[in-house]
């Protein structure tokens, strides 16, 4: 299907585990919308997607531990910092500054050392 590294680490499956980050970081973009919530309705709404993405990710995980060394796979959840920046950027129209920009390029190129090696 993929390309297999030493290990059969392919691209179907990093885009399974990053798939399964983005559910996590979702979920974290939930907790800071419901934070905001207007009244006890809105609140428990989003407070339930937030529980409700975080059982879709544990299950996910679950499966993703099964197929992928433990090594690639927590190297991996890295990319939330990059997956929230992005969030942050498009969605709450936060700021991303050079240093943000600098640090999420180092957290790729560690988990992409990681990848090629695990």
């Amino acid at each position: 299907m993929g390309q297999a590294n030493k290990s059969g680490f392919t691209l179907p499956k990093l885009l399974c585990l990053q798939g399964a980050v983005l559910i996590y970081t979702l979920s974290s973009t939930m907790s800071k919308l419901a934070a905001g919530a207007q009244g006890w309705a809105q609140f428990v709404l989003l407070y339930g997607a937030e529980l409700g993405l975080l059982g879709v990710y544990a299950l996910v995980w679950q499966q993703i531990l099964k197929r992928v060394p433990v090594s690639v796979a927590y190297a991996n959840r890295a990319t939330n910092i990059i997956w929230a920046m992005c969030i942050a950027a498009v969605f709450f129209r936060e700021t991303v500054t050079l240093p943000n920009i600098a640090g999420a390029v180092l957290v790729l190129a560690g988990t992409v050392v990681v990848d090629s090696d695990g």
